[in-house]
């Protein structure tokens, strides 16, 4: 799902798409499923400014923290 998300954001973001797109119809589905575990993570940790981009780091942590307890599960 994560994924998913974060794919469809960037075909949203770089393909210029209309509102009443599938395509964007779709993100907003990731958007409402996935938006309620970034939020938490985005307020203690908010997007990085690089020149005129904000990269959001908030993907990116939910991975790490999603592995460092699920790998430890799958191996014990």
């Amino acid at each position: 799902m994560l994924l998913g998300y974060v794919i469809m954001s960037f075909v949203v973001a770089y393909a210029h798409l209309e509102y009443d797109s599938p395509v964007y119809k779709v993100q907003k589905v990731f958007s409402k499923l996935v938006d309620p575990v970034l939020n938490p993570i985005r307020r203690v940790i908010p997007p990085v400014r690089i020149g005129n981009v904000g990269l959001d780091l908030s993907v990116l942590i939910l991975f790490l923290v999603i592995e460092a307890i699920v790998i430890p599960i799958l191996a014990g």
